[in-house]
């Protein structure tokens, strides 16, 4: 692989990162826009939360590697594999007898999402957005330098 192949591998990694990370902030803002919602318009229970999960983006490497038989796997980013419901968590339980949607009992079933948690991932998600930005950068700085040099 030569060197401005490699420069637009890390591209393509961080522009990678970028996307997963896009996606991951878009559930995140669904989740809090639907943290009050008990009754989804198809007539079932409340919202469930969504989680995003990622994946590596493998490629094979046979160069370089004249020691080995076959190929091995090279990270070349990441992918969003599913975006799923949070089954684990469970949904809480109000008393809210004025509800439209509460039970006999007056009890309220609401969504499983914690508005906290999410303010919290999507901070997280931020930063690593902002990372791949920064990532991206350098290696456009790189890019501009190795022209100057072959200049």
């Amino acid at each position: 692989m030569s060197s401005i192949e490699k420069l637009f591998s890390g591209m393509r990694a961080s522009a990678s990162g970028l996307s997963a990370e896009r996606v991951r902030i878009d559930v995140i803002a669904r989740n809090i826009a639907n943290a009050s919602v008990t009754k989804l318009s198809d007539g079932s229970g409340p919202y469930r939360r969504q989680v995003v999960h990622f994946a590596p983006m493998l490629a094979k490497q046979t160069a370089g590697l004249a020691t080995q038989t076959g190929s091995t796997p090279l990270s070349v980013g990441v992918r969003v594999s599913s975006v799923s419901d949070d089954v684990s968590s469970p949904f809480e339980r109000i008393r809210d007898p004025g509800h439209p949607d509460a039970d006999a009992d007056g009890m309220v079933t609401m969504p499983n999402v914690n508005t906290t948690r999410e303010m919290a991932d999507m901070i997280t998600a931020m930063r690593a957005y902002e990372a791949n930005i920064g990532a991206q950068d350098t290696f456009v700085r790189m890019a501009e330098r190795a022209l100057r040099l072959a200049q």
